[in-house]
């Protein structure tokens, strides 16, 4: 069994920045893809940036620039440094990943998401 646990999430003032963080942990043989999605009240859930196992990276049109993901394979984190943020920013942000257990099954994993509001 896999978990991926976040922290970070907050209230920020517009043009302010915070810094989202995914730990994952569990029978983990190797961690694939991972990912920042992010859903608003009414709205679809959303990608906001991923990071493959060779590190090249995805963002969403309206993050680029703003937003950078990284990882630390030794440490199996995912972070997303959001700056500049902007009210429609806010949202409930979850951490993806594609985890390869060590019983060689791949799966699928969220966390289970932190608040981001930007306000003023």
């Amino acid at each position: 069994q896999v978990q991926l646990v976040e922290s970070g999430g907050g209230l920020v003032q517009p043009g302010g920045s915070l810094r989202l963080s995914c730990a994952a942990s569990g029978s983990i043989f190797r961690i694939n893809t991972m990912g920042w999605y992010r859903q608003a009240p009414g709205k679809q859930r959303e990608l906001v940036a991923r990071i493959d196992s060779g590190d090249s990276t995805d963002y969403e049109d309206s993050v680029k620039g703003r937003f950078t993901i990284s990882r630390d394979n030794a440490m199996n984190t995912v972070s997303l440094q959001m700056n500049s943020l902007k009210p429609e920013d806010t949202a409930v942000y979850y951490c993806n990943a594609d985890i390869t257990t060590v019983a060689r099954v791949t799966l699928t994993t969220w966390g289970q998401g932190t608040q981001v509001t930007v306000s003023s």
